[in-house]
């Protein structure tokens, strides 16, 4: 019996190299295994879920190794096709399904693959996963083919369309609207985000908005700044007011204005809650660790409720949930919105968002960046450290911090989601990654000094405890 690698069971998806450890028997055993998971969990049978997949070569051939493993199991698939996986997530909603599975390695390289999995509309994270992998491994079967498939094909595309276009009907009506550019990243999102922009009359100029798994023009992360050079390129040339990025597989967003700059994740979602909260004062907004505290501070200004909380778009879903908050996101672009709409990490729908903020109230967004209060931060930074390591080292820093962390002005520690420690001139952030085997650091200061200061200690210190001999 052919052993399951269980490195590829993350914290809140399933990600591995197709070939390797993801392949045709792994996607049947799968199948079958979230098919007694969904049915054990609802105590019901005629269950049915939905599976869409992204524009990986090996995505459909796992779409079909899995349909066979649902089916095995007596669940009835729903097939919706190629697809965003925010529009997988819709399907969840709008059919009322048991459960979904998108086929999608997101921004990973196109050798990836993986699973994110949903029981009813919440989606799989942390021990539940690990529950499926506990049963697979239990599983005494191997992928065969079977030719009776039960299997029905939905178009979800076109209803998602129509929803959206319904819900910003109001912006047809808008003469000067902005021009802006879309790069798809070769992904599936492009497509899907074009065809609404055009339907609600938006002039837009298209960027690799067609899916493409070897993904030849740029990597499909929106956050990385070399992947933003094209969007550059066509503002300035055409003259435009900003760009707008997709990830590889929609659930994330990249922001560039006209100057060239970015708009980060955490200023993103500080311009849509301004806006929230000028209608529904008071409300909660959940911010992962990584952002800004200048984010954190405008947003007590304008009336909302920020609440700090782990990085991770499945556990930020679950604590929107359970504050019962409007809004939220993270650095990384997830952004989230249950504010008119369902609450999950949906990429085109926060750029309809944002688009309607700049149509309807006439925001320059280059502007309104250049009011914020001028801060010296990194990007993330990302260190190799072993996974049997990470979690001693974050620790170990912990003690150091305690007793030494006078020398730098630490005056406070979050320890949520690895370390954040907070000084009067900014903070410092270390954490284990929950898909990767490194350490990520982020640093914000009032000034260039305090900036390396906090830096030059922070790796100094953990390079040290990685390295150091058990």
């Amino acid at each position: 019996m052919k052993l399951i690698d269980r490195s590829v069971f993350r914290e809140y998806d399933i990600r591995g190299i197709w070939g390797k450890n993801i392949d045709e028997d792994f996607s049947f055993k799968l199948g079958v295994a979230f098919g007694r998971f969904v049915k054990e969990k609802l105590k019901k049978s005629g269950v049915r879920v939905s599976v869409g997949y992204d524009a990986r070569h090996s995505s459909k051939i796992i779409f079909n190794a899995l349909t066979e493993g649902l089916n095995y199991e007596g669940v009835k698939v729903i097939d919706i096709g190629l697809v965003p996986t925010p529009v997988q997530y819709f399907s969840l909603f709008q059919l009322r399904l048991d459960g979904g599975v998108m086929i999608t390695a997101s921004h990973n390289p196109k050798e990836y693959n993986g699973f994110k999995l949903s029981l009813k509309t919440e989606t799989l994270f942390g021990e539940k996963i690990q529950q499926l992998a506990d049963i697979m491994e239990k599983l005494n079967l191997s992928w065969h083919e079977k030719k009776d498939k039960d299997v029905e094909k939905i178009d979800i595309k076109s209803m998602y369309y129509d929803y959206m276009e319904e819900q910003f009907e109001h912006l047809k009506e808008y003469k000067n609207k902005p021009r802006f550019a879309l790069d798809g990243g070769n992904g599936v999102a492009g497509f899907v985000g074009y065809e609404i922009f055009k339907r609600l009359g938006f002039e837009v100029e298209s960027l690799f908005i067609e899916p493409d798994g070897d993904f030849p023009n740029h990597h499909p992360d929106p956050t990385v700044d070399e992947n933003l050079m094209d969007l550059r390129s066509v503002i300035k040339s055409k003259e435009l007011e900003f760009g707008i990025g997709y990830d590889g597989d929609g659930d994330r967003i990249g922001v560039v204005l006209k100057d060239g700059s970015p708009l980060y994740g955490d200023q993103l979602l500080l311009l849509l809650a301004q806006e929230l909260c000028e209608r529904k004062r008071g409300s909660k907004v959940i911010l992962d660790v990584k952002c800004s505290d200048v984010v954190f501070e405008l947003l007590k200004k304008a009336g909302c409720k920020p609440i700090m909380y782990k990085t991770g778009h499945s556990l930020i879903k679950d604590k929107m949930k359970s504050e019962g908050a409007p809004l939220a996101g993270e650095m990384s672009g997830h952004i989230f919105i249950a504010d008119n709409y369902f609450g999950y990490d949906d990429a085109i729908y926060v750029s309809l968002r944002l688009v309607d903020i700049i149509t309807t109230k006439g925001v320059d967004i280059l502007k309104w960046k250049n009011s914020l209060p001028p801060v010296y931060n990194t990007p993330e930074i990302r260190i190799e450290c072993p996974e049997e390591k990470k979690q001693r080292v974050i620790e170990e820093f912990k003690r150091i911090l305690k007793k030494n962390g006078r020398k730098i002005g630490v005056l406070e520690m979050n320890t949520i989601d690895g370390v954040r420690f907070k000084t009067d001139k900014g903070f410092g952030l270390v954490r284990a990654s929950n898909t990767q085997p490194v350490l990520v650091l982020r640093f914000e200061a009032s000034s260039k000094e305090h900036l390396e200061l906090l830096k030059e200690f922070t790796l100094k210190t953990t390079e040290e405890l990685i390295t150091k001999d058990e």
